[in-house]
């Protein structure tokens, strides 16, 4: 039987998804597209797992498409359903945690780019390449949201990888670490997400990405909305409880 290539652990309300095709740069062949579909929406739908960490294993996070495996398909314009892009063909409120080593290329970089929260390596590199390849990068579109504009438009026009350290300078990662390190310092983001109450969780996540780009005034009143239910809610009674009583809170999620 063939090992899977995309591997799915739950433990204390953390879902690990690891990308595992290291003998091929963890290469977005069928394979791992389908694993990453499976896997990814097998968090959506788990009341256990809270959050998300995406990590692969090997030296590289992910090099993007197989572009051997493309060439031989004869692939010219991706199918929407391509890749799981969380926000655009796949939708959850629960935050995901990028957790990057070396090179992200490509499909790689938009792997990172989809999740909520990055955490680098210190050698992690990012880079747009399809321009190489006359290819494609309509994936994309949310990075000038990310980052500044001027920054996106350089990584798509040079192909030129962007370094850790740079990364985290313009924002599009929040952490970076030694390579021992990375596992680590996601799961350890990750438990700081999970131990807190999941509608508080999911509704900040939302709001963060409902009023970007909003005038201060409607942002405003989409937080209002969003948070409404959750003040409302039993955790909402819970928490204040809990601090009352001197304990840790047991949320329910509603």
């Amino acid at each position: 039987m063939t090992e899977p290539k995309v591997r799915y652990e739950v433990a204390d309300g953390i879902a690990t998804i690891t990308i595992d095709r290291p003998e091929a740069r963890n290469a977005l062949n069928e394979a791992v597209r389908e694993g990453l579909w499976t896997a990814l929406r097998r968090f959506v739908h788990e009341d256990e797992a809270l959050v998300a960490i995406l990590a692969s294993t090997g030296d590289v996070f992910c090099a993007g498409a197989d572009l051997k495996e493309m060439s031989e398909l004869g692939l010219q314009v991706p199918p929407p359903d391509f890749l799981p892009q969380l926000g655009r063909n796949l939708h959850t409120e629960k935050p995901v945690i990028a957790a990057v080593q070396g090179p992200a290329y490509a499909g790689g970089f938009a792997l990172a780019q989809m999740c909520d929260l990055c955490v680098a390596s210190e050698d992690a590199r990012f880079a747009i390449t399809e321009a190489k390849w006359s290819r494609g990068a309509p994936w994309a579109a949310p990075l000038p949201w990310l980052i500044p504009p001027r920054v996106a438009l350089e990584l798509m026009v040079t192909a030129e990888p962007l370094s850790a350290a740079r990364a985290y300078e313009v924002g599009l990662v929040n952490r970076v670490v030694p390579r021992e390190r990375l596992l680590p310092e996601a799961r350890a983001l990750a438990a700081a997400v999970a131990r807190n109450a999941p509608l508080s969780v999911r509704a900040a996540k939302r709001m963060v990405y409902a009023v970007a780009g909003r005038d201060l005034e409607s942002a405003f009143a989409e937080g209002d909305r969003i948070w409404d239910p959750v003040y409302h809610s039993q955790d909402a009674q819970e928490g204040p409880r809990a601090f009352r009583e001197k304990r840790a809170p047991v949320w329910s999620g509603r």
